[in-house]
């Protein structure tokens, strides 16, 4: 699998809706000892833990973001071939919320829905690409708000 420094190394990854991205991310680092690794916008925080990682989601100018729209939370799993995957998944009728599409960030995605009407989104990194080259803001390895 590629590295790339705007996704966590963590095969999978819960993402968490709150009303307000910063609040939860002071909150996370401080009460529960995540690390901030990587701001995107007002809209996404990217937070560590050990190995692991979550990322904090909430709206994008007043908009839902597409993969949490009518679930509080998804996870992100990070796959060798999205395109595969998408049509392993595609041909046992799953429902796809967004085909598979590449983005600045050096990741190739799709989002479905599982039979539960939870929200998944399979990952493939294309290219390693620095957040500052797409808008993110790397924070390093200490959290903001200790």
């Amino acid at each position: 699998m590629i590295a790339n420094r705007s996704m966590p190394a963590s095969a999978v990854i819960p993402v968490l809706s709150y009303p307000d991205v910063e609040t939860a991310s002071r909150w996370l680092c401080q009460v529960f000892g995540f690390e901030q690794r990587l701001i995107i916008g007002n809209h996404r925080h990217q937070l560590g833990f050990g190995d692991g990682a979550v990322v904090v989601t909430g709206s994008k100018n007043g908009e839902p973001i597409p993969e949490q729209a009518g679930a509080p939370f998804a996870v992100m799993v990070r796959v060798e071939d999205v395109d595969a995957h998408h049509k392993r998944a595609a041909r046992h009728g799953v429902v796809i919320l967004s085909p598979p599409a590449s983005y600045p960030y050096g990741e190739r995605q799709y989002t479905c829905r599982d039979l539960a009407g939870h929200h998944w989104t399979f990952s493939q990194s294309i290219a390693d690409v620095a957040p500052e080259d797409w808008g993110g803001v790397a924070v390093g390895t200490r959290a903001v708000w200790e």
